[in-house]
């Protein structure tokens, strides 16, 4: 039996359904995912099995113009995966089609000269006339030399299993990197800080959801099979802390109850969770927060 096992990574421009697709390609919630644009941080790695291939996806932030140190660390994540993968997918919006970050993530592709091929997934094919579709195809294909398009729906799910066959048939002959029933390798701790944060986003509004983040203090196992979380939502200053609690504490118990039940249908067990809000000035610039989600601190130099 001939085993294959690489990385495949997603790239494109925020909110381009990236994280939509990890999920949907592994079967299961590796990667927030919300209506705002970059909430993903880290590059989360989601595992799929397809046949005898194990495909190790790589979930990179989306590429945009980097202003803070968050930002430029969170671009330099996306190509550092890109330049370490077997396969690259590069994910545009049928919608919006080539747009100038798209244009400007090829222009970027080309001088870096990423050796993986380059695979062409055009998404949300749902909210475009058919007909259109193949003027972009045709279109993209003419500004760079893809490996192979594919239509499709991550969130819907269409053309996503041709997608999958297609990246495990490219993958190098090799041992599978991860056990079989490992869908990521985050640990337990970090997924379950991410769903809170997708939480808080889902719920506040505007620049706040970019300057907080959240940190799992404590898990406890207990006797009766549950399990205890406490967490910590760091913000930058007072007055964000009045947001993120709400009056009465009406919102912070409204993401607390959220982020609970996802966990508990997650785990398959009950959550008590035990969320804090603390101020932390600085936060944006600490090295510690930056390698607790995965990015270099000195790529935001």
């Amino acid at each position: 039996m001939t085993t294959r096992a690489g990385f495949v990574a997603l790239i494109g421009e925020p909110n381009a359904g990236k994280s939509t697709l990890l999920n949907r390609m592994v079967g299961a919630k590796v990667s927030i995912v919300t209506h705002k644009v970059q909430t993903t941080r880290a590059r989360i790695r989601g595992v799929a099995i397809e046949g005898e291939a194990q495909i190790v996806f790589v979930d990179t932030p989306g590429l945009f113009a980097p202003r803070r140190r968050l930002d430029r660390a969170m671009v330099a994540a996306a190509w550092s995966g890109a330049a370490d993968a077997d396969a690259v997918v590069l994910l545009v919006e049928a919608h919006r089609g080539l747009t100038e970050g798209v244009e400007t993530i090829l222009s970027t592709l080309e001088e870096r000269g990423v050796g993986a091929p380059v695979i062409l997934a055009i998404n949300k094919i749902d909210r475009v006339d058919p007909r259109k579709l193949l003027g972009l195809a045709k279109e993209m294909n003419e500004r760079h030399p893809f490996a192979e398009t594919f239509m499709i729906s991550a969130e819907k799910g269409r053309g996503v299993d041709d997608l999958r066959a297609h990246l495990a048939a490219r993958l190098p002959e090799g041992p599978w990197l991860y056990p079989e029933d490992q869908i990521a390798d985050l640990p337990m701790r970090m997924i379950a800080a991410e769903i809170t944060r997708e939480k808080l986003t889902l719920r506040l509004h505007q620049e706040l959801p970019y300057q907080l983040t959240v940190e799992t203090e404590s898990w406890e196992e207990r006797k009766d099979g549950s399990a205890r979380i406490d967490q910590i939502i760091y913000v930058l200053r007072d007055g964000h802390k009045g947001i993120v609690l709400g009056k009465g504490g009406e919102t912070v118990k409204a993401v607390s109850k959220a982020a609970r039940e996802e966990l508990s249908e997650m785990l398959d067990r009950t959550v008590h969770l035990f969320l804090q809000v603390k101020v932390r000035p600085g936060w944006l610039d600490e090295a510690a927060r930056y390698s607790q989600i995965g990015l270099d601190y000195d790529d935001g130099d």
